[in-house]
Protein backbone atom coordinates (compact mmCIF):
# COMPACT_ATOMS: atom_id res chain seq x y z
CA UNK A 1 0.00 0.00 0.00
CA UNK A 2 1.25 3.50 -0.81
CA UNK A 3 1.13 5.22 2.58
CA UNK A 4 1.35 8.64 0.98
CA UNK A 5 -1.95 8.18 -0.85
CA UNK A 6 -4.01 7.18 2.23
CA UNK A 7 -2.64 9.17 5.14
CA UNK A 8 -2.94 12.95 5.37
CA UNK A 9 0.29 14.67 6.35
CA UNK A 10 0.65 17.99 8.15
CA UNK A 11 1.75 20.91 6.04
CA UNK A 12 4.99 21.07 8.08
CA UNK A 13 5.91 17.53 7.03
CA UNK A 14 5.24 18.38 3.38
CA UNK A 15 7.53 21.39 3.63
CA UNK A 16 10.33 19.28 5.11
CA UNK A 17 10.05 16.78 2.25
CA UNK A 18 9.85 19.64 -0.25
CA UNK A 19 13.07 21.14 1.16
CA UNK A 20 15.03 17.97 0.24
CA UNK A 21 14.10 18.26 -3.43
CA UNK A 22 14.41 22.03 -3.35
CA UNK A 23 17.98 22.04 -2.04
CA UNK A 24 19.39 19.51 -4.50
CA UNK A 25 17.52 21.26 -7.34
CA UNK A 26 19.02 24.58 -6.22
CA UNK A 27 22.58 23.21 -6.47
CA UNK A 28 21.84 21.41 -9.73
CA UNK A 29 20.71 24.71 -11.24
CA UNK A 30 23.79 26.37 -9.71
CA UNK A 31 25.99 24.05 -11.77
CA UNK A 32 23.98 24.12 -14.97
CA UNK A 33 23.47 27.87 -15.25
CA UNK A 34 26.99 28.68 -14.13
CA UNK A 35 28.19 26.62 -17.07
CA UNK A 36 25.59 28.17 -19.40
CA UNK A 37 26.59 31.73 -18.50
CA UNK A 38 30.00 31.30 -20.15
CA UNK A 39 29.43 28.45 -22.61
CA UNK A 40 28.93 30.47 -25.80
CA UNK A 41 31.88 32.71 -24.86
CA UNK A 42 33.99 29.62 -24.13
CA UNK A 43 33.23 28.10 -27.53
CA UNK A 44 33.96 31.33 -29.43
CA UNK A 45 36.77 32.92 -27.43
CA UNK A 46 38.61 29.81 -26.20
CA UNK A 47 37.79 27.03 -28.66
CA UNK A 48 37.60 29.38 -31.70
CA UNK A 49 34.16 28.37 -32.98
CA UNK A 50 32.46 30.95 -35.21
CA UNK A 51 29.08 32.38 -34.10
CA UNK A 52 27.01 30.08 -36.29
CA UNK A 53 28.68 26.84 -35.18
CA UNK A 54 28.73 27.88 -31.52
CA UNK A 55 25.02 28.76 -31.56
CA UNK A 56 24.10 25.51 -33.31
CA UNK A 57 26.16 23.41 -30.89
CA UNK A 58 24.54 25.14 -27.92
CA UNK A 59 21.14 24.61 -29.53
CA UNK A 60 21.83 20.92 -30.13
CA UNK A 61 23.13 20.53 -26.58
CA UNK A 62 20.06 22.28 -25.17
CA UNK A 63 17.78 20.13 -27.32
CA UNK A 64 19.39 16.93 -26.05
CA UNK A 65 19.38 18.23 -22.47
CA UNK A 66 15.64 18.88 -22.65
CA UNK A 67 14.81 15.82 -24.75
CA UNK A 68 16.53 13.33 -22.45
CA UNK A 69 13.89 13.78 -19.69
CA UNK A 70 11.35 11.95 -21.88
CA UNK A 71 13.28 8.74 -21.29
CA UNK A 72 14.43 9.79 -17.82
CA UNK A 73 10.89 10.42 -16.65
CA UNK A 74 9.74 7.02 -17.91
CA UNK A 75 12.70 5.28 -16.23
CA UNK A 76 11.91 7.04 -12.96
CA UNK A 77 8.21 6.15 -13.14
CA UNK A 78 8.57 2.50 -14.12
CA UNK A 79 12.04 1.16 -13.26
CA UNK A 80 14.22 3.12 -10.84
CA UNK A 81 11.76 5.22 -8.88
CA UNK A 82 11.75 9.01 -8.99
CA UNK A 83 14.03 9.61 -6.01
CA UNK A 84 16.72 7.19 -7.17
CA UNK A 85 16.65 8.57 -10.72
CA UNK A 86 17.03 12.11 -9.37
CA UNK A 87 20.09 11.07 -7.35
CA UNK A 88 21.75 9.19 -10.22
CA UNK A 89 21.18 12.17 -12.48
CA UNK A 90 22.86 14.57 -10.05
CA UNK A 91 25.94 12.33 -9.77
CA UNK A 92 26.26 12.10 -13.57
CA UNK A 93 25.93 15.89 -13.84
CA UNK A 94 28.73 16.40 -11.31
CA UNK A 95 30.98 14.14 -13.38
CA UNK A 96 30.12 16.16 -16.50
CA UNK A 97 31.12 19.48 -14.97
CA UNK A 98 34.38 18.04 -13.66
CA UNK A 99 35.24 16.69 -17.11
CA UNK A 100 34.34 20.02 -18.72
CA UNK A 101 37.05 21.64 -16.60
CA UNK A 102 39.51 19.28 -18.31
CA UNK A 103 38.14 19.94 -21.81
CA UNK A 104 39.54 23.45 -22.22
CA UNK A 105 42.29 22.27 -24.57
CA UNK A 106 40.53 19.46 -26.41
CA UNK A 107 37.55 20.07 -28.70
CA UNK A 108 36.70 16.35 -28.91
CA UNK A 109 36.10 16.13 -25.15
CA UNK A 110 33.56 18.97 -25.34
CA UNK A 111 31.06 16.80 -27.21
CA UNK A 112 31.45 13.94 -24.72
CA UNK A 113 31.08 16.32 -21.79
CA UNK A 114 27.90 17.84 -23.18
CA UNK A 115 26.51 14.34 -23.73
CA UNK A 116 27.19 13.44 -20.08
CA UNK A 117 25.50 16.61 -18.84
CA UNK A 118 22.49 16.00 -21.11
CA UNK A 119 22.13 12.43 -19.81
CA UNK A 120 22.38 13.51 -16.17
CA UNK A 121 19.77 16.21 -16.70
CA UNK A 122 17.49 13.65 -18.36
CA UNK A 123 17.38 11.59 -15.18
CA UNK A 124 17.35 14.49 -12.75
CA UNK A 125 14.90 17.06 -14.08
CA UNK A 126 11.58 15.20 -14.60
CA UNK A 127 11.95 13.09 -11.47
CA UNK A 128 12.66 16.05 -9.19
CA UNK A 129 9.50 17.73 -10.53
CA UNK A 130 7.48 14.52 -10.06
CA UNK A 131 8.55 14.35 -6.40
CA UNK A 132 7.25 17.89 -5.85
CA UNK A 133 3.97 16.84 -7.42
CA UNK A 134 3.73 13.80 -5.11
CA UNK A 135 4.31 15.93 -2.03
CA UNK A 136 1.54 18.44 -2.82
CA UNK A 137 -0.84 16.06 -4.57
CA UNK A 138 -4.58 16.84 -4.57
CA UNK A 139 -4.13 20.53 -3.77
CA UNK A 140 -4.23 22.56 -6.98
CA UNK A 141 -3.81 26.02 -5.44
CA UNK A 142 -0.91 24.80 -3.29
CA UNK A 143 0.72 23.26 -6.37
CA UNK A 144 0.77 26.62 -8.18
CA UNK A 145 2.30 28.28 -5.14
CA UNK A 146 4.80 25.45 -4.58
CA UNK A 147 6.02 25.49 -8.18
CA UNK A 148 6.27 29.28 -8.19
CA UNK A 149 8.34 29.28 -4.98
CA UNK A 150 10.30 26.29 -6.31
CA UNK A 151 11.05 28.32 -9.42
CA UNK A 152 12.14 31.26 -7.27
CA UNK A 153 14.36 29.26 -4.91
CA UNK A 154 16.27 27.39 -7.60
CA UNK A 155 17.00 30.72 -9.26
CA UNK A 156 18.97 31.72 -6.17
CA UNK A 157 21.50 29.05 -7.10
CA UNK A 158 21.63 30.09 -10.74
CA UNK A 159 22.01 33.78 -9.81
CA UNK A 160 25.04 33.13 -7.63
CA UNK A 161 26.74 30.89 -10.19
CA UNK A 162 26.01 33.24 -13.10
CA UNK A 163 27.65 36.07 -11.18
CA UNK A 164 30.61 34.00 -9.96
CA UNK A 165 31.52 31.87 -13.00
CA UNK A 166 32.25 34.78 -15.39
CA UNK A 167 34.41 36.42 -12.69
CA UNK A 168 36.34 33.20 -12.06
CA UNK A 169 36.78 32.84 -15.81
CA UNK A 170 38.14 36.39 -16.10
CA UNK A 171 40.60 36.11 -13.21
CA UNK A 172 41.48 32.40 -12.91
CA UNK A 173 40.60 30.82 -16.25
CA UNK A 174 37.88 28.65 -17.73
CA UNK A 175 38.70 25.53 -15.69
CA UNK A 176 38.17 27.33 -12.37
CA UNK A 177 34.68 28.39 -13.44
CA UNK A 178 33.66 24.86 -14.44
CA UNK A 179 35.10 23.36 -11.24
CA UNK A 180 32.83 25.69 -9.26
CA UNK A 181 29.84 24.08 -11.04
CA UNK A 182 31.12 20.65 -9.96
CA UNK A 183 31.49 21.77 -6.33
CA UNK A 184 27.89 22.98 -6.31
CA UNK A 185 26.58 19.55 -7.31
CA UNK A 186 28.69 17.84 -4.65
CA UNK A 187 27.18 20.07 -1.96
CA UNK A 188 23.69 19.23 -3.19
CA UNK A 189 24.39 15.49 -3.19
CA UNK A 190 25.87 15.59 0.33
CA UNK A 191 22.80 17.41 1.66
CA UNK A 192 20.56 14.82 -0.01
CA UNK A 193 22.25 11.94 1.81
CA UNK A 194 21.78 13.78 5.12
CA UNK A 195 18.07 14.60 4.66
CA UNK A 196 16.63 12.09 2.14
CA UNK A 197 14.55 10.16 4.72
CA UNK A 198 12.11 13.08 4.83
CA UNK A 199 10.84 11.94 1.44
CA UNK A 200 9.92 8.40 2.51
CA UNK A 201 6.28 9.18 3.32
CA UNK A 202 5.65 10.40 -0.23
CA UNK A 203 7.28 7.62 -2.24
CA UNK A 204 5.73 4.59 -3.97
CA UNK A 205 7.02 1.13 -2.91
CA UNK A 206 9.40 0.71 -5.87
CA UNK A 207 11.32 3.78 -4.75
CA UNK A 208 12.12 2.22 -1.39
CA UNK A 209 13.44 -1.20 -2.42
CA UNK A 210 16.88 -2.29 -3.65
CA UNK A 211 16.96 -2.89 -7.40
CA UNK A 212 18.00 -6.37 -8.60
CA UNK A 213 21.62 -6.51 -9.77
CA UNK A 214 20.72 -7.27 -13.40
CA UNK A 215 18.51 -4.15 -13.53
CA UNK A 216 21.33 -2.05 -12.08
CA UNK A 217 23.75 -3.37 -14.70
CA UNK A 218 21.21 -2.75 -17.47
CA UNK A 219 20.72 0.84 -16.29
CA UNK A 220 24.49 1.42 -16.21
CA UNK A 221 24.96 0.05 -19.74
CA UNK A 222 21.97 2.04 -20.96
CA UNK A 223 23.47 5.26 -19.56
CA UNK A 224 26.80 4.56 -21.32
CA UNK A 225 25.02 3.86 -24.61
CA UNK A 226 22.94 7.03 -24.30
CA UNK A 227 26.02 9.16 -23.63
CA UNK A 228 27.87 7.76 -26.65
CA UNK A 229 24.81 8.26 -28.87
CA UNK A 230 24.43 11.91 -27.87
CA UNK A 231 28.18 12.47 -28.35
CA UNK A 232 27.78 11.32 -31.93
CA UNK A 233 24.64 13.39 -32.54
CA UNK A 234 26.09 16.63 -31.19
CA UNK A 235 28.70 16.61 -33.93
CA UNK A 236 26.08 16.83 -36.68
CA UNK A 237 23.42 19.56 -36.75
CA UNK A 238 21.72 17.68 -39.61
CA UNK A 239 21.37 14.55 -37.49
CA UNK A 240 20.05 16.62 -34.58
CA UNK A 241 17.47 18.20 -36.89
CA UNK A 242 16.34 14.77 -38.13
CA UNK A 243 16.12 13.49 -34.55
CA UNK A 244 14.13 16.53 -33.44
CA UNK A 245 11.57 16.09 -36.21
CA UNK A 246 11.37 12.36 -35.56
CA UNK A 247 10.91 12.93 -31.84
CA UNK A 248 8.23 15.54 -32.48
CA UNK A 249 6.23 13.13 -34.63
CA UNK A 250 6.73 10.34 -32.09
CA UNK A 251 5.55 12.51 -29.18
CA UNK A 252 2.48 13.68 -31.12
CA UNK A 253 1.54 10.09 -31.94
CA UNK A 254 1.92 9.06 -28.30
CA UNK A 255 -0.15 12.04 -27.18
CA UNK A 256 -2.96 10.98 -29.53
CA UNK A 257 -2.79 7.37 -28.35
CA UNK A 258 -2.82 8.40 -24.69
CA UNK A 259 -5.73 10.75 -25.26
CA UNK A 260 -7.93 7.90 -26.52
CA UNK A 261 -6.66 5.30 -24.03
CA UNK A 262 -6.93 7.47 -20.91
CA UNK A 263 -10.02 7.51 -18.70
CA UNK A 264 -12.48 9.97 -20.34
CA UNK A 265 -12.59 12.13 -17.18
CA UNK A 266 -9.00 13.20 -17.91
CA UNK A 267 -9.44 14.05 -21.61
CA UNK A 268 -10.39 17.69 -21.17
CA UNK A 269 -7.36 18.06 -18.91
CA UNK A 270 -5.09 16.51 -21.52
CA UNK A 271 -6.42 18.93 -24.14
CA UNK A 272 -5.45 21.84 -21.93
CA UNK A 273 -2.06 20.32 -21.18
CA UNK A 274 -1.35 19.75 -24.88
CA UNK A 275 -2.30 23.29 -25.90
CA UNK A 276 -0.44 25.03 -23.09
CA UNK A 277 2.61 22.81 -23.58
CA UNK A 278 2.77 23.79 -27.25
CA UNK A 279 2.34 27.44 -26.32
CA UNK A 280 5.00 27.13 -23.64
CA UNK A 281 7.20 25.48 -26.25
CA UNK A 282 7.13 28.70 -28.25
CA UNK A 283 8.41 30.62 -25.22
CA UNK A 284 11.68 28.67 -25.27
CA UNK A 285 12.54 30.11 -28.68
CA UNK A 286 12.80 33.47 -26.91
CA UNK A 287 14.43 31.99 -23.83
CA UNK A 288 17.29 30.50 -25.88
CA UNK A 289 18.39 33.98 -26.88
CA UNK A 290 19.78 34.49 -23.36
CA UNK A 291 22.58 31.96 -23.77
CA UNK A 292 23.24 32.81 -27.43
CA UNK A 293 22.39 36.13 -29.10
CA UNK A 294 21.79 38.21 -25.95
CA UNK A 295 25.12 37.17 -24.41
CA UNK A 296 27.00 37.97 -27.61
CA UNK A 297 25.02 41.22 -27.91
CA UNK A 298 26.18 42.08 -24.38
CA UNK A 299 29.79 41.35 -25.30
CA UNK A 300 29.79 43.34 -28.55
CA UNK A 301 27.25 46.15 -28.21
CA UNK A 302 26.60 46.79 -24.52
CA UNK A 303 28.70 49.07 -22.36
CA UNK A 304 29.72 46.82 -19.41
CA UNK A 305 29.74 49.78 -17.00
CA UNK A 306 26.67 50.46 -14.87
CA UNK A 307 26.04 54.13 -14.16
CA UNK A 308 23.50 55.83 -11.92
CA UNK A 309 23.34 59.28 -13.43
CA UNK A 310 26.99 60.30 -13.70
CA UNK A 311 28.15 57.92 -10.95
CA UNK A 312 29.90 54.73 -11.98
CA UNK A 313 28.65 51.75 -9.95
CA UNK A 314 30.42 48.65 -11.31
CA UNK A 315 31.26 46.70 -14.47
CA UNK A 316 29.86 43.37 -15.54
CA UNK A 317 31.39 40.65 -17.68
CA UNK A 318 29.25 39.69 -20.70
CA UNK A 319 28.23 36.35 -19.19
CA UNK A 320 27.00 38.00 -16.00
CA UNK A 321 24.13 39.72 -17.80
CA UNK A 322 22.35 36.35 -17.89
CA UNK A 323 22.08 36.62 -14.09
CA UNK A 324 19.53 39.40 -14.61
CA UNK A 325 17.03 36.66 -15.43
CA UNK A 326 17.17 34.74 -12.12
CA UNK A 327 17.55 37.99 -10.16
CA UNK A 328 14.28 39.26 -11.62
CA UNK A 329 12.61 35.90 -10.91
CA UNK A 330 13.73 35.97 -7.27
CA UNK A 331 12.32 39.48 -6.84
CA UNK A 332 9.06 38.85 -8.69
CA UNK A 333 8.15 35.32 -7.50
CA UNK A 334 6.99 36.24 -3.96
CA UNK A 335 4.76 38.99 -5.35
CA UNK A 336 3.21 36.58 -7.86
CA UNK A 337 2.69 33.93 -5.18
CA UNK A 338 0.87 36.46 -2.99
CA UNK A 339 -1.14 37.60 -6.00
CA UNK A 340 -2.25 34.02 -6.68
CA UNK A 341 -3.36 33.65 -3.04
CA UNK A 342 -5.29 36.91 -3.23
CA UNK A 343 -7.04 35.89 -6.46
CA UNK A 344 -7.92 32.49 -4.97
CA UNK A 345 -9.50 34.14 -1.93
CA UNK A 346 -11.46 36.58 -4.11
CA UNK A 347 -12.40 33.81 -6.57
CA UNK A 348 -11.06 35.89 -9.48
CA UNK A 349 -10.49 34.12 -12.78
CA UNK A 350 -6.70 34.08 -13.09
CA UNK A 351 -6.38 30.63 -14.57
CA UNK A 352 -3.15 29.14 -15.92
CA UNK A 353 -4.32 29.95 -19.46
CA UNK A 354 -4.76 33.61 -18.43
CA UNK A 355 -1.28 33.61 -16.89
CA UNK A 356 0.19 32.33 -20.16
CA UNK A 357 -1.62 35.08 -22.08
CA UNK A 358 -0.39 37.85 -19.79
CA UNK A 359 3.09 36.31 -19.81
CA UNK A 360 3.44 36.60 -23.56
CA UNK A 361 2.46 40.26 -23.46
CA UNK A 362 5.60 40.82 -21.35
CA UNK A 363 7.74 38.89 -23.83
CA UNK A 364 6.47 41.24 -26.54
CA UNK A 365 7.61 44.16 -24.38
CA UNK A 366 11.05 42.67 -23.75
CA UNK A 367 12.04 42.24 -27.38
CA UNK A 368 10.30 45.48 -28.29
CA UNK A 369 12.63 47.26 -25.84
CA UNK A 370 15.77 45.66 -27.28
CA UNK A 371 14.72 46.32 -30.87
CA UNK A 372 13.77 49.95 -30.20
CA UNK A 373 17.01 50.58 -28.25
CA UNK A 374 19.07 49.31 -31.21
CA UNK A 375 16.97 51.32 -33.66
CA UNK A 376 17.43 54.60 -31.75
CA UNK A 377 21.05 54.04 -30.68
CA UNK A 378 23.34 57.03 -31.18
CA UNK A 379 26.47 54.92 -30.65
CA UNK A 380 27.34 51.23 -31.25
CA UNK A 381 27.52 50.52 -27.50
CA UNK A 382 24.22 50.81 -25.62
CA UNK A 383 23.69 51.48 -21.92
CA UNK A 384 23.75 48.40 -19.69
CA UNK A 385 20.35 49.50 -18.34
CA UNK A 386 18.81 48.39 -21.64
CA UNK A 387 19.59 44.81 -20.61
CA UNK A 388 17.97 45.30 -17.21
CA UNK A 389 14.72 46.61 -18.71
CA UNK A 390 14.50 43.83 -21.29
CA UNK A 391 15.41 41.03 -18.88
CA UNK A 392 12.86 42.28 -16.35
CA UNK A 393 9.95 41.81 -18.75
CA UNK A 394 11.35 38.61 -20.28
CA UNK A 395 11.70 37.12 -16.79
CA UNK A 396 8.20 38.17 -15.79
CA UNK A 397 6.95 36.47 -18.96
CA UNK A 398 8.92 33.37 -18.01
CA UNK A 399 7.28 33.14 -14.58
CA UNK A 400 3.84 33.28 -16.17
CA UNK A 401 4.59 30.74 -18.93
CA UNK A 402 7.55 28.41 -18.46
CA UNK A 403 7.42 28.84 -14.68
CA UNK A 404 3.96 27.23 -14.64
CA UNK A 405 4.57 24.60 -17.32
CA UNK A 406 5.17 21.87 -14.73
CA UNK A 407 2.13 23.01 -12.76
CA UNK A 408 0.00 22.44 -15.88
CA UNK A 409 1.14 18.82 -15.99
CA UNK A 410 0.74 18.35 -12.24
CA UNK A 411 -2.82 19.69 -12.38
CA UNK A 412 -4.21 18.07 -15.52
CA UNK A 413 -2.27 14.79 -15.97
CA UNK A 414 -2.98 11.59 -13.98
CA UNK A 415 -0.16 10.38 -11.72
CA UNK A 416 0.38 7.18 -13.72
CA UNK A 417 1.76 9.08 -16.73
CA UNK A 418 3.11 12.16 -14.94
CA UNK A 419 6.79 11.28 -15.46
CA UNK A 420 6.37 10.68 -19.16
CA UNK A 421 4.34 13.84 -19.69
CA UNK A 422 6.92 15.85 -17.75
CA UNK A 423 9.53 14.40 -20.07
CA UNK A 424 7.37 15.32 -23.07
CA UNK A 425 7.21 18.89 -21.80
CA UNK A 426 11.01 19.06 -21.70
CA UNK A 427 11.23 17.41 -25.13
CA UNK A 428 9.07 20.09 -26.73
CA UNK A 429 11.13 22.70 -24.91
CA UNK A 430 14.32 21.17 -26.32
CA UNK A 431 12.98 21.37 -29.85
CA UNK A 432 12.23 25.05 -29.31
CA UNK A 433 15.69 25.71 -27.91
CA UNK A 434 17.26 24.25 -31.05
CA UNK A 435 14.97 26.41 -33.20
CA UNK A 436 15.88 29.38 -31.02
CA UNK A 437 19.59 28.83 -31.71
CA UNK A 438 18.92 28.72 -35.43
CA UNK A 439 17.01 31.99 -35.16
CA UNK A 440 19.90 33.48 -33.13
CA UNK A 441 22.10 32.91 -36.19
CA UNK A 442 20.21 35.72 -37.94
CA UNK A 443 22.63 37.94 -36.00
CA UNK A 444 25.74 35.84 -36.72
CA UNK A 445 28.37 37.87 -38.63
CA UNK A 446 29.74 36.13 -41.72
CA UNK A 447 33.25 37.02 -40.54
CA UNK A 448 33.60 38.32 -36.99
CA UNK A 449 37.20 39.39 -37.65
CA UNK A 450 36.02 42.03 -40.14
CA UNK A 451 32.64 42.91 -38.57
CA UNK A 452 32.48 46.32 -36.92
CA UNK A 453 30.46 47.31 -33.84
CA UNK A 454 28.01 49.12 -36.15
CA UNK A 455 27.62 45.95 -38.25
CA UNK A 456 26.78 43.74 -35.28
CA UNK A 457 24.36 46.37 -33.89
CA UNK A 458 22.37 46.26 -37.13
CA UNK A 459 22.36 42.45 -37.07
CA UNK A 460 20.96 42.38 -33.51
CA UNK A 461 18.42 45.07 -34.36
CA UNK A 462 17.08 42.88 -37.17
CA UNK A 463 17.00 39.80 -34.93
CA UNK A 464 15.15 41.54 -32.11
CA UNK A 465 12.60 42.98 -34.53
CA UNK A 466 11.81 39.52 -35.91
CA UNK A 467 11.45 38.13 -32.37
CA UNK A 468 9.22 41.08 -31.43
CA UNK A 469 6.86 40.27 -34.32
CA UNK A 470 6.91 36.57 -33.49
CA UNK A 471 5.94 37.28 -29.87
CA UNK A 472 2.99 39.38 -31.07
CA UNK A 473 1.76 36.49 -33.24
CA UNK A 474 1.98 34.03 -30.32
CA UNK A 475 0.06 36.46 -28.10
CA UNK A 476 -2.72 36.66 -30.70
CA UNK A 477 -2.83 32.84 -30.90
CA UNK A 478 -3.19 32.62 -27.11
CA UNK A 479 -5.93 35.21 -27.17
CA UNK A 480 -7.92 33.19 -29.73
CA UNK A 481 -7.50 29.91 -27.79
CA UNK A 482 -8.27 31.37 -24.36
CA UNK A 483 -12.09 30.90 -24.35
CA UNK A 484 -11.75 27.28 -25.53
CA UNK A 485 -9.28 26.45 -22.74
CA UNK A 486 -11.57 28.08 -20.16
CA UNK A 487 -14.47 25.90 -21.35
CA UNK A 488 -12.37 22.72 -21.25
CA UNK A 489 -11.21 23.56 -17.72
CA UNK A 490 -14.82 23.78 -16.51
CA UNK A 491 -15.63 20.41 -18.12
CA UNK A 492 -12.53 18.87 -16.56
CA UNK A 493 -13.40 20.07 -13.06
CA UNK A 494 -17.01 18.92 -13.40
CA UNK A 495 -15.95 15.47 -14.61
CA UNK A 496 -13.50 15.01 -11.72
CA UNK A 497 -16.13 15.91 -9.15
Amino acid sequence: MNIASTTPHPFKEKNKAFSVVLFIELWERFGYYGMQSILVLFLINKMHFNDENANLLIGAFAAMTYAAPVLGGWIGDTIMGNRRAMLYGSIILACGYLLLAKATNDTAIIYLTMAIISTGNGLFKPNAATLVRRIYEQNDSQLDIAFTLYYMAVNIGSTISMLLCPILKDYYGWSAAFILCFIGLILGILNYFITHKRLNLYLPPKDQILLPIFIQISIFLGIIFFILSITFLLQSSMMITICMWSATIFILILWIIMYYKIDPIYRYGLKIMYILTLEGMLYFIFYQQMSTSLTLFAQRNINPAFYLGKYHLFNWSAGQFQALNPIAIIILSPFLAKLYVYFNKKAYDFSIATKFLVGFSFIVLAFGIWWFACLKAQAPHLSSWVMIYGYFFLSLGELLTSGLGLAVIARYVPTSINGFMTGSYFMTSGISLFIGSKIANLAAPKDITTATDHTTLLLYQNLFFNLFLMAILVFILLLVMHPFIHKWDLHYKNNKT
